[in-house]
């Protein structure tokens, strides 16, 4: 159990290390010199790594941020996030997560093998998130055991190629290939965002052809663009939240400074998410190929959601902005009604919205990016409500899943139960 537990908590559960096995399976495969074979890994699990770095830039602006909004607003509730929700649960549904996510990766390879979705799903920690929250769902819809673990692997098994084949008709819109799949369980709202695009946009009319004022030239360098707009608003928030808050956040730094600082790494950040998703891509594709034909014939690698980055930086921002614009107001709506109150988590509106900014733009060009986004947003915000009744003890956290395919699994699992299980 050791060694199963060194495997599943150590190896698998690390993104750059699981596509790095999998590059290197791959270029074995193909018979690569072992020095190509060295030089494929260890790129691979470099570009993840930079792509992590960049991410965990972005994130600890975000973090700043997130405090001075809730600060300066006079905000309280519930703000969902996989890492705080997944460390919860963890302690209680270990053991069964880690069987889930191990028998799901052979259920989805399974698969893969033997119909027409040739999708084998990278994202090693979103693996581990929906496989623990399966796990909690299960429980508390009074499963446990053996059982628990064979359903549960089926389903994320069935979930880890069903969202990959759902997204591909978009990704083959936003990359121009056919060659890599997308693989993030926040699947749901990408679609809806590219149908919305398609409904109510105009493809032609692309973010990354957006006419300017001359005056404003200078926003068509991306990183210039995401960087004077972040300052906008990190300035807005440290105003709200006063001198005094925020120079205790920074340490005592001045509290102008701090903000301007602050969103020029955050455009830093996605700076180097771009260019960590570019050196992964370079190596991931090419490898895969050995996998696609020696184990899976035509299968594709469904790697996170900042592969569809590169191809539309502008949508990427717009689409971060219009997602957390709508999570703002969904949350207003919520207090209106009187439901539990969802702040809008900075990161999965960054990381969700901005994917969703990517695919509504493929299909709708800008006006696409725009409402695609919003729509993503508020699902991002009223599915964690839906959500939380269904997950047992964990529903009671001050934390919840945030990505929209943990809500539409999870409520769908959890009402499944309350009919055949009760």
């Amino acid at each position: 159990m050791s060694f199963f537990k060194f495997l599943m908590y150590d190896v698998l559960s690390v993104p750059a290390v699981l596509v790095g096995l999998v590059a290197l399976v791959g270029l074995l495969a193909q018979k690569k010199s072992a020095t190509d074979c060295i030089k494929g890994t260890i790129k691979t699990i470099m570009g993840f790594i930079i792509l992590g770095a960049g991410a965990g830039v972005v994130v600890g602006a975000l973090n700043h941020f997130s405090e001075m909004f809730q600060y300066g607003f006079g905000i309280s509730g519930i703000v969902p996030n996989n890492e705080a929700i997944v460390s919860i649960a963890q302690k209680a549904f270990g053991k069964e997560m880690a069987l889930i996510m191990f028998f799901g990766m052979i259920v989805n390879i399974i698969i893969a093998r033997f119909t027409k979705w040739k999708y084998i799903f990278l994202t090693g920690h979103h693996t581990l998130y929906m496989g623990i929250m399966i796990a909690a769902i299960l429980a508390a819809g009074g499963m446990s055991g053996v059982s628990l673990v064979a359903v549960g692997s089926l389903i994320l098994g069935s979930v880890m190629v069903f969202f990959p084949a759902i997204a591909q008709p978009f990704m083959k819109d936003i990359t121009g290939t056919d060659e890599v799949a997308f693989g993030h369980f926040g699947t749901t709202g990408y679609v809806i965002a590219g149908l919305i695009g398609k409904w109510f946009g105009n493809k032609e009319k692309s973010t990354e052809e957006m006419e300017l004022p001359k005056a404003l030239s200078f926003l068509r360098d991306t990183p210039v663009a995401i960087a004077f707009t972040m300052g906008i608003i990190f300035i807005i928030s440290a105003i709200a939240a006063g001198k005094e808050f925020t120079e205790g956040l920074s340490g005592g730094q001045n509290y102008i400074v701090f903000s301007i600082i602050q969103a020029i790494t955050f455009a830093a950040g996605v700076f180097v998410i771009l260019q960590g998703v570019r050196m992964v891509l370079a190596e991931i594709v090419p490898a895969f190929k050995g996998i696609a034909e020696k184990l899976v014939p035509n299968a594709k690698p469904a790697l996170d959601c900042p592969v569809v980055f590169p191809y539309a930086p502008t949508a990427v921002l717009l689409g971060f902005l219009s997602s957390f614009a709508a999570g703002v107001i969904g949350m207003f709506i919520l207090m209106a009604l009187g439901l539990p109150v969802i702040i809008p988590g900075v990161v999965p509106h960054f990381f969700c919205g901005a994917t969703a900014g990517v695919f509504g733009n493929a299909t709708g060009g800008r006006r696409g990016a725009i409402l695609g986004a919003f729509v993503h947003g508020l699902l991002i915000t009223f599915l964690p409500v839906l959500l939380m009744p269904v997950l047992g003890n964990l529903g009671y956290a001050n934390t919840t899943f945030s990505d929209a395919d943990f809500g539409v699994v999870g409520i769908l699992l959890g009402n499944i139960l309350k009919i055949f299980v009760h």
